[in-house]
């Protein structure tokens, strides 16, 4: 009672009153301030001190903000001690070596997969069923197939030649994925109907985005940008909008070697963007992330696009820097289709864990460093080529700029600030120039080539309406097996006029930059795709973009184009060409500094001033 009598006093005084409820905010605001900023980092960050950190990683790592438990159960391909012999295998399932040494893309999926020649992927549209509800029935007992591979080498997935005896029997997937907990594969919460998802993925968008609106949106959208403003300022911020001023301000660029003008929306701002990158830009890579979901790039096969740039990123010296303080941009180097091949279980419909994987290595890099919070991770960038990677990067990398090849307008893509990453099947990862090249246009004699499996509901459409109906349109549906097949998939499109690109599950198909690699003018017919690097290449300058509402009128539309026209187009292709491929060693304009240029670039017009 006594004690109860001097709290009653206590708190009847004036002043004290005001000290206990001072004293309530403030504790209410450690309890809550996971609520208020992102990831419990925000008290520290709003500290002077912390503002500019004194960075030392090896005192973060083993502390309590470097350790986030992992809740994400992981299925039988989950990695173990040998997980880098699998990670082998796992090439071998992305890329099978035939008897001429060519590499092509093994069909893997059932009933997703596969524009199916020779047994390989035709032009590859997808290896797995890419929309929101189809499960990855990844098949191990096709990866080996009689042959044998080596390990990985420099932490790269390459198929060499030459094959190596011994290696451990695979593991088969379908009996160990039936072991997989019951939680994962039942989780009503999180699986979603397959049922639903795929009359989705089969029939047209609800709403259309034209190209002269995207065009529209772009602009508007570097105009005004809705990016959060930084906590605080930094040196690289006012660097950035430096750049930004003259970039704005660029010289006129008339009649330069290096670049053809006719390509670009605007080849002056494009230059000198380019050079204020190459003198200015400074990137962070986390080394946080275990492999083989992290820092271990594939580098070929349908997903090689995020690979390559993973690779040929971490091995920069130009644009890596150690110290984060430095850095204008941060890279996450996670490979999307890892994610997909370690952590999904197959027939579960339910790719909850895959998304929660990447929300937790968030959280982690934003409780274990200040920076993320300083921009809510808008100055972060991701590179992804699997179609998931809108889903399993949405909400808690929403901020983030997003390289991805699923660039649907429609499904969360942001014009102005993601990345439309172009899509690249590469066949030899020691060689990925191989059969570069086509006919010139005068030995060109077939008017359209399309040929592939019948994905999502376009496919059908054009295969019914064009195939067998006229013989300047060749256009079929998945050709047979075989080396002879697959070859002569490749001369079909070296002797074409017009390489047809429809969509397939998703908006995006590898046909775009394939039709570009054999020099065929490519015919993009994919509603809300916004073509690759869509922010810095005027599009119309070397392809033909027609609504799907327009395949009936197909041979109609392509036959009106005058001759002047179709040269100009065809200049066009070999002209951008350049910028679409992949070297060992990156070369000036390819397309490793394309995509880290309009990276940059995107940056440049989303960052507000403090």
């Amino acid at each position: 009672m006594e004690f109860y009598y001097r709290l009653h006093k206590f708190c009847q005084l004036e002043s004290r009153k005001w000290l206990i409820f001072v004293g309530a905010v403030a504790i209410a605001h450690l309890l809550f301030q996971p609520l208020l900023f992102p990831y419990g980092y925000a008290v520290r960050t709003l500290l002077p001190t912390a503002r500019d950190p004194v960075f030392d990683e090896s005192r973060m790592i083993g502390t309590g903000q470097s350790s986030i438990k992992s809740g994400v159960a992981r299925n039988a391909l989950a990695v173990d001690a040998s997980s880098e012999l699998k990670i082998g295998l796992f090439a071998q399932n992305e890329t099978k070596s035939d008897g001429a040494g060519d590499v092509s893309h093994v069909s893997e999926v059932k009933g997703h997969g596969g524009d199916t020649e020779n047994g390989a992927e035709l032009a590859v549209d997808r290896d797995v069923v890419d929309d929101d509800d189809d499960e990855d029935d990844v098949r191990l007992e096709n990866i080996v197939d009689g042959n044998e591979v080596t390990q990985e080498k420099d932490s790269v997935l390459e198929l060499p030649s030459e094959a190596k005896k011994g290696l451990p029997p695979v593991q088969d997937v379908t009996s160990k994925t039936s072991e997989a907990p019951a939680a994962l594969s039942n989780n009503s919460a999180g699986v979603s109907n397959p049922v639903k998802k795929k009359i989705k993925a089969e029939m047209p968008p609800t709403s259309i985005t034209t190209f002269d609106e995207m065009n529209q949106l772009l602009a508007r959208n570097h105009r005004s940008s809705r990016a959060m403003r930084p906590r605080w300022s930094s040196e690289r911020d006012r660097e950035i909008l430096d750049a930004r001023w003259q970039i704005e301000n660029a010289p006129a660029v008339v009649n330069d070697p290096d670049l053809y003008a006719p390509l670009f929306r605007n080849v002056s701002q494009f230059k000198r963007s380019y050079e204020l990158m190459e003198h200015t830009l400074k990137v962070y890579i986390y080394k946080d992330g275990k492999k083989p979901i992290f820092h271990l790039p594939i580098m070929k096969g349908l997903y090689a696009s995020e690979g390559w740039f993973m690779k040929l990123m971490q091995g920069s010296k130009q644009f890596v820097v150690k110290d984060p303080r430095k850095a204008h941009l941060f890279y996450m180097p996670f490979s999307s289709r890892m994610l997909e091949y370690t952590l999904y279980v197959r027939n579960s419909h339910n790719r909850t864990n895959l998304r929660q994987h990447l929300k937790e290595y968030s959280e982690k890099i934003a409780a274990k460093y200040p920076f993320w919070n300083r921009t809510g991770g808008a100055d972060h960038f991701l590179v992804a080529c699997h179609d998931w990677a809108p889903y399993e990067t949405r909400h808690h990398m929403e901020h983030c700029i997003k390289a991805l090849c699923n660039a649907d307008v429609t499904v969360g893509f942001k014009l102005g600030r993601d990345v439309s990453l172009p899509e690249t099947y590469v066949r030899a990862a020691r060689n990925p120039l191989r059969d570069l090249g086509g006919k010139p246009p005068s030995q060109r004699n077939i008017l359209a080539f399309y040929a592939g499996g019948m994905h999502g509901y376009l496919r059908p459409i054009l295969v019914k309406q064009w195939k067998d109906k006229d013989p300047n349109m060749k256009i079929f549906g998945p050709m047979p097996a075989g080396v002879a097949s697959k070859m002569n998939y490749i001369q079909h499109m070296k002797r074409s006029k017009y390489c047809i690109c429809p969509k397939g599950y998703e908006v995006n198909s590898p046909r775009v930059v394939e039709a570009i690699f054999y020099e065929c003018v490519p015919v993009i017919i994919s509603d809300n795709f916004i073509p690759p690097l869509f922010e810095v290449f005027n599009w119309k300058a070397f392809s033909i973009i027609l609504p799907e509402k327009d395949i009936p009128n197909l041979k109609e539309i392509l036959v009106s184009i005058p001759a002047k026209r179709y040269m100009d187009l065809q200049l066009g292709v070999r002209k951008v060409q350049r910028h679409f491929l992949w070297h060992g060693r990156p070369l000036k304009y390819d397309l490793f500094h394309m995509t880290l240029h309009s990276i940059w670039y995107n940056r440049v017009y989303q960052i507000k001033p403090r």
